[in-house]
């Protein structure tokens, strides 16, 4: 009797430990630490790719790795080793480490309105890269993008009306020149946001020798993807 009262009470221990545990964190997966420099050096642009859409996954399913912010901070402070750096549309909507679950010191993120390359980004990239040791560039665009509608539909804003001219090739690839209503025809504004995309991986490999070279040896590689506002899912775009 005495045996199985023992028995009962460390089963009901271990219940309420994880129990415990379970509460601490939500139900979500556990912690995770920022990288060090020999798991950034030893990771392939294949696995960071994984890597990125894995974290996604998880912000799609609402099972965010559990985080210890304060322990982060700290680890990070003396030095950081990014995995990749993504270049992202400055929309309130997309941050690259919450739509891909990633912490502090795990990527290096460039934001601009429609995720546009300019020499300032470009040089960005180049830094993350052959200085910081990153192994991927994604750059993410999204639907519905209001950069994307302002070059279809020629707006003229200040600084902004050269920044939309800088997306205007996508626009006429897509609409062969003809006018486009961003407001009654969305699967256009997409496929122009599509479109961008991969005319900035194109610009990257074009007007970077330091990013060519390290793409050229297999050092880095590229991957495009848009957002869906609605699902929360990145789909990562044929090579």
């Amino acid at each position: 009797m005495q045996k199985t009262s023992s028995t009962t009470g460390a089963a009901l221990l271990l219940a309420l430990s994880l129990l415990t545990v379970g509460c601490q964190t939500g139900g979500r997966p556990a912690s995770t630490t920022p990288p060090t420099r020999t798991e950034q050096q030893t990771s392939t642009p294949a696995q960071v790719r994984q890597r990125l859409a894995d974290g996604n996954a998880r912000y799609v399913a609402g099972t965010p790795l559990a985080r210890d912010w304060a322990m982060a901070r700290a680890a990070t402070a003396g030095g950081q080793f990014p995995y990749a750096a993504v270049l992202s549309c400055l929309d309130s909507r997309t941050s690259a480490e919450i739509i891909f679950d990633q912490g502090h010191g795990e990527i290096f993120n460039a934001r601009v309105a429609g995720n546009i390359l300019n020499d300032d980004i470009l040089g960005s990239l180049e830094f993350a890269c052959q200085v910081a040791g990153a192994k991927l560039i994604a750059v993410i665009g999204h639907a519905e993008c209001g950069a994307v509608k302002g070059a279809c539909s020629g707006a003229k804003l200040g600084h902004l009306t050269g920044l939309l001219e800088r997306i205007k090739p996508a626009v006429t690839q897509v609409s062969g020149g003809q006018a486009v209503d961003a407001a009654t025809q969305p699967h256009i504004v997409n496929a122009v946001a599509e479109a961008n995309v991969r005319l900035v991986l194109r610009q990257i490999r074009e007007r970077s020798p330091v990013l060519r070279a390290l793409l050229d040896t297999g050092k880095i590689a590229l991957a495009g993807g848009l957002y869906d506002l609605h699902s929360g899912r990145v789909n990562f775009l044929n090579d």
